[in-house]
C-alpha cells in the first residue's frame, strides 16, 4: 500500500505543470470572452469600441489556443513531471512522441480507408496540430507524456556501442520514444474506439445516479486531498469523455472544462453545460464561505489568550480560501488533530456539489473555486447563463453550517484546534526559536528529509512539496515543521510536506541547494 501510494503520488504531481498553465489561460479567455461576446456588447453598449474589442478579441484568442491544445500541453508536462531528471530533453520527446503517435493513426485511417471526409466528430475524428486523427483528446496526451516520462528515465542513461556513442545518453530517448510513439499509435487505432466506447457507458452510469452520484463525487473528492490523490479523480471528469461531451462549433468536445470554455468562446451558448453544476460549481458554495465559517469556529473556540495569534493564522488561511480556492493552509490546521472534522468537511462539500447540481449552477474554473474565478466565469457570464446568484444564499447558510458544527464538535470533543492546545509543564518547557527561513531554509529541509543521499525526487504541487526518498523512516517531521511546513504526510517512499501557495519557491531553493 506505501508502494502504490508512493507511484501515485509521482503520478498526481505530473498533471501539476499542465494544470498550473490553466488559470492564466482561463484569465484570458475569460475576460476577453466575455467582454467580447455580442449579448455582453449588447447589454454594455460602452464596450462596442474598436480598440476596446480589439484588445478583447486577442485576449480570447490567446486563451482559447491553450484550451485547444491541452493534449499536446499534457504530453509535454506530464512528462517533465515524471523525469527525475534532464527534464527538458522528457518533455521533447514527449512532443515528438505525440506527434508521431497522431501521424501513425492518420496513416492507417488512410490505408484501411476510414479516413472522414467531412463530419468528422460524428466517427470520432478530429484534427489535431493540422493532423486528422482519431479524436484522444486529453486523455492521448497524458499516455503519451507517461509512455516519454517512463523510456526517459530507463534510458536517459544509456550507454551505446563506441561508433553509435553520439546518439547514447539523454539524445536516446527521442529516438526510442518515437519508435514507441508508432507502436502506440498502431494500438490506438484499434482499442481507443473501444475505450471511448466504455468511457461514455461509464459517464452514463455516473449521470444516471443523479444527484446522488454528485455527492459521493464530491465527497470522495474531498477525502481524497490529504493524500494528493484528488487530481487523479478529477480530472478525468474535467479533460476526458467521462465528463460528458458536445458539439460545440462542429467540434466534438470532451470533458467539462473543455466544454465550458469552448462555449465560454461560442456566441450561441444560451446555457452552459450540465456537467459544469456537478463537477465544479459546488466548490465555490465550500471554499468561498463554508470553510469561512469553519475558520471563523477555530477561532471562536481558542483559549482567550491564544486568540490573536489564532485569528491571524486563520484569517490568513480564510482569505486564501475565499480568494483562490487553495485549500490546504486552513484544512491542515484541524485534519490532524481533528480528523473527524474533516470527514465531516468532506460530507458538507458532497452536499455543496449535489446543491449545485440541483440549483443548476453552472460556473467554471480553470483551478478552483475562488472568489476570482466566480466573478470571471460567474458573474461576467451573466445570470442567466450561470446562476450565480444561488451560490450567494446557499453559501451563507454553508457558512453558519460550518461554523455552528464545527463549533459544536471541537468543544464536545475536546478537539485541539489551533489555540486549543494543552500547556506543556514548567520543567518540559523549551526556549522558542524563530522559524527557520532564508538561506538557511532549503539546507533545513533537506536535512530533515533525510539529507541528500535519502532524496530520490523532489517536486512540487499547488501548496505541498511531493518528494520520494529510500526510506521514509530518516523523516524528521519536527525539523520540517521548523521550516513553515503545515503538515507532513509520510506513506512509504511518498512525502508530502504542505507548505502553501509558496511551495515552488521552497522547491526552486531546495533543487539549487541540492546542485551546489
Amino acid at each position: 500500500m506505501k508502494k502504490f501510494f508512493g507511484k501515485a503520488q509521482q503520478f498526481g504531481k505530473s498533471f501539476m505543470l499542465p494544470i498550473a498553465i490553466l488559470p492564466a489561460a482561463g484569465l484570458l479567455l475569460g475576460i476577453g470572452g466575455a467582454l467580447s461576446n455580442p449579448n455582453t456588447i449588447s447589454a454594455y453598449p460602452i464596450l462596442d469600441q474598436f480598440l476596446l474589442q480589439a484588445i478583447f478579441t486577442i485576449m480570447s484568442s490567446a486563451g482559447d489556443i491553450v484550451f485547444a491544445n491541452l493534449p499536446v500541453i499534457f504530453a509535454v508536462g506530464v512528462a517533465i513531471g515524471m523525469a527525475r531528471s534532464d527534464k527538458g530533453t522528457a518533455g521533447l520527446a514527449a512532443l515528438i512522441g505525440y506527434l508521431v503517435m497522431n501521424a501513425t493513426i492518420n496513416a492507417i485511417l488512410l490505408i484501411t480507408d476510414n479516413l472522414a471526409a467531412d463530419n468528422l466528430s460524428a466517427v470520432g475524428q478530429g484534427v489535431t496540430l493540422g493532423i486528422q486523427t482519431l479524436e484522444s483528446g486529453v486523455f492521448g496526451g497524458i499516455i503519451v507524456g507517461i509512455m516519454a516520462g517512463l523510456l526517459h528515465n530507463r534510458f536517459n542513461k544509456i550507454e551505446l556501442p563506441q561508433f553509435l556513442g553520439f546518439f547514447g545518453g539523454s539524445r536516446f530517448v527521442p529516438i526510442v520514444t518515437s519508435f514507441g510513439a508508432i507502436i502506440l499509435g498502431t494500438i490506438m487505432y484499434y482499442v481507443w474506439p473501444m475505450i471511448q466506447t466504455v468511457i461514455f457507458s461509464f459517464g452514463d452510469i455516473v449521470n444516471a445516479t443523479g444527484y446522488i452520484g454528485t455527492f459521493f463525487y464530491g465527497f470522495i473528492l474531498r477525502m481524497l486531498g490529504p493524500f494528493g490523490l484528488h487530481h487523479i479523480f478529477y480530472l478525468p471528469f474535467w479533460q476526458t469523455g467521462l465528463g460528458g461531451a458536445l458539439e460545440i462549433g462542429g467540434q466534438l468536445v470532451q470533458g467539462t472544462q473543455n466544454i465550458f470554455f469552448a462555449q465560454l468562446g461560442d456566441p450561441e451558448t444560451t446555457k452552459f453545460f450540465e456537467g459544469t453544476s456537478r463537477f465544479m460549481s459546488g466548490r465555490f458554495i465550500t471554499m468561498m464561505f463554508g470553510l469561512l465559517g469553519a475558520a471563523y469556529a477555530i477561532y471562536r473556540t481558542a483559549k482567550p489568550e491564544n486568540k490573536k495569534v489564532v485569528g491571524g493564522l486563520m484569517l490568513s488561511a480564510a482569505l486564501t480560501s475565499f480568494l483562490t480556492g487553495i485549500t490546504e493552509p486552513l484544512e491542515f490546521s484541524f485534519l490532524f488533530v481533528a480528523p473527524l472534522l474533516y470527514v465531516v468537511h468532506a460530507i458538507f462539500d458532497g452536499l455543496a456539489f449535489m446543491l449545485a447540481h440541483i440549483f443548476q449552477i453552472t460556473i467554471g474554473q480553470t483551478f478552483s473555486g475562488g472568489f476570482i474565478d466566480f466573478i470571471l466565469f460567474g458573474v461576467l457570464q451573466g445570470e442567466a447563463l450561470t446562476n450565480w446568484m444561488y451560490v450567494i444564499p446557499i453559501g451563507i447558510i454553508w457558512f453558519f453550517l460550518y461554523f455552528f458544527t464545527f463549533t459544536f464538535l471541537i468543544k464536545k470533543f475536546n478537539f485541539k484546534t489551533p489555540g486549543r492546545e494543552d500547556k506543556k509543564a514548567e520543567d518540559d518547557t523549551t526556549v522558542q526559536t524563530a522559524p527557520v527561513s532564508g538561506a538557511e531554509r532549503p539546507s533545513a529541509i533537506i536535512q530533515a528529509l533525510g539529507g541528500r543521499d535519502n532524496l530520490v525526487d523532489v517536486d512540487n504541487c499547488a501548496t505541498r512539496l511531493r518528494v520520494t526518498v529510500k526510506d521514509g523512516e530518516m523523516i524528521n517531521k519536527e525539523a520540517l515543521q521548523e521550516t513553515g511546513s503545515k503538515g507532513v504526510i509520510v506513506k512509504g517512499e511518498g512525502v508530502q510536506v504542505i507548505y502553501g501557495p509558496q511551495v515552488s519557491v521552497i522547491k526552486n531553493e531546495i533543487e539549487e541547494e541540492l546542485e551546489k
